[in-house]
């Protein structure tokens, strides 16, 4: 029988069972928007108060230089910077509950930790030390820079598994050049803390850097972290750059112009190759050249690239490019003549020499640059006007940049022509009173070469970005210079110079038709004149001249054993061999047109 206090009764447990039930639903309810619903809001909030949240940065990868071929020249690897708190071992140390630290202490700790990062005992205690008599709170103490993964994982066992919290390894990206000099003026350098500063690391910086990451968490009692708080943001490495280089041609070609530099004296010395279908550079070889490992083995003057940071006058192997615009003009054809002495003063008053002492010629335009005739080139160039002249020489690219764009690039200088003195109106037929990189010589010898049309140089293939995406260099678009029948007379005289000039033996490559053009540069002198005897040598060649394929450059900075251009000739004929041995080019098949005559 149910009695009105049976009753109550019920009803006052019911009562408090369901206040049970709606406090344990609101704490649930609250359990849950907390560790689920806002869960993110809270760590964030955790995370901004700097005695709980941790946030660690996570390095990418700057991404790799590559050559044609896809060697190697320049990549990034991680290393580790181990990190002590001086503070958090003081407190381990110091904690009387067993249960809140670690189980190992700190003396067989620091015997451990001093085995892996190749310390003695004593240093390591030492840093810790050393930190907290400066200052008890100290919780920064560098322990070791730029371990390896090896030793990284090593003292990464210790932190898991023996609860070492007070140690940190933060991640590093190193970059390393594993050709070393090969190509080492464009592929330049970082500094030391890790920004370009020249060459294909600076060109292409915008591919090549990483995007770091980070990841955050909450720390509890004795920086151990909370399960569950860890937030992160992934690093998104760079891109890998393709250049046109192909880094084995380059690595002989940086040999042998190493050894002809040094067999011939010159402080210097530079071989360019370009592909004339494309204008791509497919070596750059220099001496001395800096290798980005060790930027120091070489003065500060080397760390770029002569082919793109020397301008200077490029003497008679800009001859060709005068005859180009003679020819193109129709003011003159490859055997048109002028009477040529030694030594001719100018109705002007300007005076000209030829290199050597002949007595009075009459040169064809073929023989004049056969011999290198100053006087004879005068004559010729000074038959279209200066203005005419000078348009010749900017669309051939001198005083303009090469398109590669290349850090610190000179442009060379040409004056315009209303400014040009009774001198110079003469010696910039042949060479003189302008300046010009070995980039820009190359560039107009591949106009030659490509039968009149320009096209600008270029030294990167492509960037691949780290998701795959291929982003190709954009393809530039050529430029006619002068017409196909001029570009085929240039490169029949220049044929004619490499078979009757004076350097025909040296220069020859056997089963290939050639073309080549010597020049011996004077070098300003500082005070308006030129120094005595102190020469800039260089040979520009075209090969096979019946079907141009590459165009190949040689320079010597101030040779003292042969000062003459002669110097560069047993380097530009181990270049070009070398150069149609790489690519595999075959042997002319077509004889040589009758050769033109030097004398009417």
């Amino acid at each position: 029988m149910t009695t009105r206090a049976t009753r109550g009764s019920r009803r006052r447990t019911v009562a408090a069972l369901a206040v049970i039930l709606a406090v344990l639903g609101a704490f649930v309810f609250r359990l849950v928007d907390i560790q689920i619903v806002h869960a993110d809001d809270h760590v964030a909030e955790g995370i901004g108060d700097g005695n709980l949240g941790t946030t660690q940065r996570i390095a990418g990868a700057r991404g790799d230089i590559v050559d044609e071929h896809g060697t190697v020249l320049a990549s990034s690897v991680l290393v580790y910077d181990a990190q002590l708190d001086p503070k958090l071992i003081q407190d381990f140390e110091e904690e009387p509950n067993p249960k809140k630290k670690p189980e190992m202490s700190w003396d067989e700790a620091s015997e451990r930790i001093a085995g892996i990062v190749g310390k003695s005992i004593d240093d390591v205690r030492g840093i810790v030390a050393d930190k907290l008599a400066a200052d008890r709170m100290s919780q920064y103490a560098e322990l070791a820079d730029g371990l390896s993964t090896e030793q990284y994982l090593q003292l990464r066992e210790l932190v898991v598994d023996e609860g070492l919290a007070y140690m940190a390894m933060i991640p590093r990206s190193v970059r390393v050049y594993p050709n070393g000099a090969v190509a080492g003026s464009a592929v330049g350098f970082l500094n030391g803390a890790g920004d370009a500063q020249y060459g294909i690391e600076k060109m292409q910086d915008q591919c090549l850097s990483a995007t770091d990451g980070e990841v955050t968490y909450l720390r509890g009692q004795g920086g151990v972290k909370i399960p569950g708080s860890e937030r992160a943001t992934p690093a998104v490495d760079g891109g890998t750059v393709q250049l046109t280089i192909d880094s084995d041609l380059n690595w002989y070609l940086q040999q042998m112009i190493a050894e002809e530099a040094k067999k011939q004296g010159a402080k210097a010395g530079s071989v360019t190759v370009v592909e004339v279908a494309t204008g791509k550079i497919r070596a750059m070889a220099e001496y001395p050249t800096v290798d980005p490992n060790d930027i120091d083995s070489v003065p500060q003057k080397y760390w770029m690239s002569q082919i793109f940071a020397d301008a200077y006058e490029p003497g008679s192997t800009f001859k060709p490019i005068t005859a180009a615009s003679v020819l193109e003009e129709g003011a003159a054809t490859p055997l048109s003549t002028v009477t040529a002495p030694s030594r001719e003063v100018f109705p002007n008053g300007a005076v000209v020499n030829d290199p050597f002492s002949h007595p009075v010629y009459q040169y064809t335009f073929a023989g004049a640059l056969i011999d290198s005739s100053n006087v004879s080139l005068s004559k010729f160039g000074t038959r279209i006007p200066p203005q005419a002249r000078y348009d010749y020489l900017k669309a051939f690219g001198v005083g303009e940049p090469t398109g590669v764009g290349f850090p610190a690039e000179q442009q060379g200088v040409v004056h315009d022509p209303a400014t040009w003195d009774n001198q110079t109106l003469y010696t910039t037929t042949f060479g003189q009173a302008f300046t010009v990189t070995p980039a820009q010589i190359a560039g107009a010898y591949q106009a030659l070469a490509n039968d009149g049309e320009k096209i600008p140089l270029s030294l990167v293939e492509s960037c691949t970005a780290a998701d795959g995406t291929v982003t190709k260099a954009a393809t530039p678009d050529g430029e006619r210079i002068v017409s196909e029948k001029t570009a085929t007379e240039v490169r029949r005289m220049l044929e004619n110079v490499a078979v009757q000039g004076g350097l025909a033996d040296a220069v020859e490559v056997p089963g290939y038709r050639i073309g080549m053009k010597t020049g011996t540069a004077q070098k300003p002198d500082g005070k308006g004149g030129y120094k005595a005897g102190i020469y800039f040598t260089n040979m520009a060649g075209i090969a096979p001249i019946e079907d141009p394929q590459y165009v190949v450059l040689v320079t010597l900075d101030e040779p003292t054993k042969i000062r003459s251009s002669a110097a560069t000739a047993s380097a530009f004929q181990k270049a070009m061999t070398q150069v149609l041995k790489t690519y595999k080019v075959a042997p002319s098949s077509q004889p040589m047109d009758e050769l033109l005559p030097k004398f009417d």
